[in-house]
C-alpha cells in the first residue's frame, strides 16, 4: 500500500475535490491518498464525494488553522 500526498492548501471550493477526482483513476486499488487541504468546506466536500465514489475516509486530522488532512482508501 502506497501513500500517496494530494497538497491542495490555497485552493478553494470545488478545486480540491476536482484534483482528487482528476487524480483518483491514477491510484492503484488499495493504495492511500492524503489530500490536505484548507478550503472551509473541504471536508463535506471530500465526504461527498467519497461517498459518490465508493471510497473510504480512513481518517480526518484537523492540523489547526483551517488545514485538514483527509486520508483516503482507494
Amino acid at each position: 500500500m502506497a501513500v500517496q500526498v494530494l497538497d491542495a492548501k490555497g485552493l478553494k471550493c470545488p478545486q480540491p475535490v476536482l484534483k482528487l477526482a482528476a487524480k483518483a483513476p491514477t491510484i492503484p486499488a488499495g493504495d492511500v491518498v492524503e489530500l490536505i487541504g484548507d478550503c472551509p468546506t473541504l471536508e463535506k466536500d471530500v465526504k461527498q464525494w467519497c461517498d459518490r465514489m465508493k471510497k473510504t475516509i480512513i481518517e480526518i486530522i484537523d492540523e489547526g488553522n483551517n488545514v485538514k488532512r483527509i486520508k483516503i482508501q482507494f
